[in-house]
C-alpha cells in the first residue's frame, strides 16, 4: 500500500483503490485512521477471509467512525465494483467477501464490522457448531469462568473447541465438524449442552430467551448458529472503543482470565504472527457418533 501526493491511493499488488478522507479518525481513542484502517485489514486479510467466503455477508457501516450513526447492511452497496462477487438469497443481494480485494472496498464504505451466516451458500450441510455465550452484565467477570465449563463439558464427550472472543461482551464456542448433522442436529446438541450446563450451575446460567427475565446470569444461546442467523467472523473488529477483535482463543488463555478487550486492531498482527490462527489449527469433529450417544436427550 502506498501514498502519491496528488491523490490517495490505496495499492495492493495491482489493485487500487481511490480512498477519499484517509485521515478521518474511525476508532479516535486508538488513533486509527481510515487509511490506517484499511493497511490493516489488508495485512488480517488472510486470517478473516477463510471465514466469510463463502458466505452471506451482514456489514455495519460507521460513515463518521464509531461515534456516529451506523447502520447494518445486507445488501451490496451500489455501485458494486466487476471484482466483487455477490450471490442472492430471496430478495437480498449479498456481497460475498472472499478476495482482499473486496475487503478493503468494503472498509473504504466504513465497514467496521464483519457478520456471517451460519449457513454457506453452497451446501445445506453446516461444517460447524457453535454455542454463544452472552452475558447479561456489559462487564461479566464470570466470562471465562462460564467459557471453562463449556469447555470441560464438550471434553468430557471427548471433543475439542476453541473459544472466541466476540470482541463485544461476550465468547462463541467455535467447534469445527465433518459434514453430516444437519442445522436441526446442532441445535438439538446445543440445547443438550446448555441444559445441562445451567441445571449445573444455576447461579451462572441461563437458557432464559427474554432477556429481561435472565437477572445478571449468562445466557446460553444455541439458537444463534442456524440458517439465516448470523455471528461476527473470527478477526472482525468491532465498533466499539479502542478497536477489539473477535479472536480465537486458546484455553490457557480462558484459565488465564483475559477479556475481549485485550485483543484489538492494534496487536492482533503481532499475535497472528506469532502464533497463528488457532482456530484453523483445530481439527474437524466427527460430532455424529455423539449425537447417536445421546438419544433420550436428544
Amino acid at each position: 500500500m502506498n501514498m502519491t501526493k496528488q491523490r490517495t491511493i490505496v495499492k495492493l499488488g495491482e489493485f487500487e483503490l481511490a480512498l477519499s478522507h484517509p485521515d478521518k479518525p474511525i476508532w479516535p481513542e486508538a488513533g486509527i485512521t481510515k487509511l490506517a484502517y484499511l493497511q490493516i485489514l489488508a495485512e488480517l486479510a488472510p486470517y478473516l477471509l477463510p471465514y466469510t467466503s463463502g458466505r452471506y455477508l451482514t456489514t455495519i457501516r460507521y460513515p463518521e467512525g464509531i461515534h456516529g450513526v451506523s447502520f447494518y447492511q445486507k445488501n451490496s452497496p451500489e455501485p458494486t465494483p466487476e471484482y466483487v462477487r455477490t450471490a442472492q438469497d430471496g430478495s437480498i443481494r449479498y456481497v460475498v467477501l472472499d478476495s482482499p480485494q473486496t475487503l478493503l472496498w468494503m472498509g473504504s464504505l466504513y465497514s467496521l464490522e464483519f457478520h456471517v451466516s451460519s449457513n454457506e451458500i453452497a451446501t445445506p450441510l453446516p461444517n460447524t457448531w457453535m454455542l454463544d455465550i452472552d452475558p447479561s452484565l456489559e462487564e461479566e467477570p464470570r466470562l471465562m469462568e462460564a467459557t471453562a465449563y463449556v469447555g470441560e463439558l464438550l471434553r468430557s464427550l471427548g471433543l475439542h473447541a476453541v473459544p472466541k472472543t466476540s470482541g463485544a461482551t461476550g465468547v462463541q464456542v467455535v467447534m469445527p465438524i465433518e459434514r453430516g448433522p444437519s442445522f436441526e442436529d446442532l441445535r438439538a446438541f446445543g440445547k443438550f449442552i446448555s441444559e445441562y450446563l445451567a441445571a449445573r450451575h444455576p447461579g451462572l446460567f441461563t437458557v432464559e430467551r427474554l432477556k429481561k427475565n435472565r437477572g445478571d446470569l449468562i445466557y446460553l444461546d444455541y439458537l444463534q448458529h442456524y440458517t439465516g442467523k448470523t455471528l461476527p467472523a473470527p478477526y472482525s473488529p468491532r465498533a466499539r472503543p479502542f478497536a477489539p477483535v473477535s479472536t480465537p482463543l486458546t484455553w490457557d488463555e480462558v484459565r488465564r482470565d483475559v477479556k475481549p478487550a485485550d485483543y484489538h486492531l492494534l496487536n492482533i498482527r503481532q499475535r497472528l504472527s506469532e502464533q497463528g490462527d488457532v482456530l484453523a489449527a483445530a481439527p474437524r469433529q466427527l460430532l455424529a457418533p455423539v449425537l447417536a450417544s445421546l438419544p433420550s436427550s436428544l
